[in-house]
């Protein structure tokens, strides 16, 4: 159960993605895609989304609730990591003219478009 849980842990940390609103404030603000409205919008609602994701619980909640929680949780995390991916992956289409990084080449979205669909 221990091992589970270190594993679980180290591939949550592992995987971490910068989050949306770090990203938009890394690129150049000389850019010219930076003052579009398409570029504020997305960076508007990778300000939202951040705000949103610190509201919830987190670990801690999950280990109150016992040790069967604790997969709920990673999967949590794991979705959330998805998001940040996503939102920081439309801030640069939106605000930036460079090439996607390759962090962010692949798109969430493929992935379960391109599940195996059982009858």
């Amino acid at each position: 159960m221990r091992i589970a849980m270190v594993a679980a842990l180290a591939a949550t940390v592992a995987g971490c993605v910068t989050s949306p609103v770090d990203y938009a404030a890394s690129l150049s603000q000389q850019d010219p895609k930076w003052a579009t409205p398409q570029c504020q919008q997305a960076r508007m609602a990778a300000s939202d989304y951040a705000a949103r994701e610190k509201e919830h619980p987190g670990w801690g909640f999950g280990v109150l609730l016992g040790p069967y929680s604790l997969g709920l949780e990673a999967a949590i995390k794991e979705h959330e990591q998805k998001q940040r991916k996503l939102f920081a992956r439309e801030v640069h289409l939106q605000c930036s003219s460079l090439p996607l990084p390759k962090k962010l080449e692949s798109d969430p979205r493929d992935a379960i478009a391109n599940q195996t669909k059982y009858p």
